[in-house]
């Protein structure tokens, strides 16, 4: 059974919100890295601070 801690729930707002806050990104920038990485919250908090450092 899959862990639902490590995915981000892309049905839910609040959670692409809290994620973007926790990162220092945009809701929307949160929504296109989920479009290209999916929705592990480790992959995309990779791609977060890699999009925060202009790699």
């Amino acid at each position: 059974m899959e862990d639902n801690q490590n995915r981000l729930s892309v049905d839910e707002y609040y959670e692409i919100e809290h994620f973007a806050r926790e990162n220092g990104i945009s809701p929307s920038q949160v929504s296109k890295l989920i479009k290209k990485n999916g929705n592990d919250r480790s992959a995309l908090t990779k791609a977060a601070r890699a999009l925060r450092e202009g790699k």
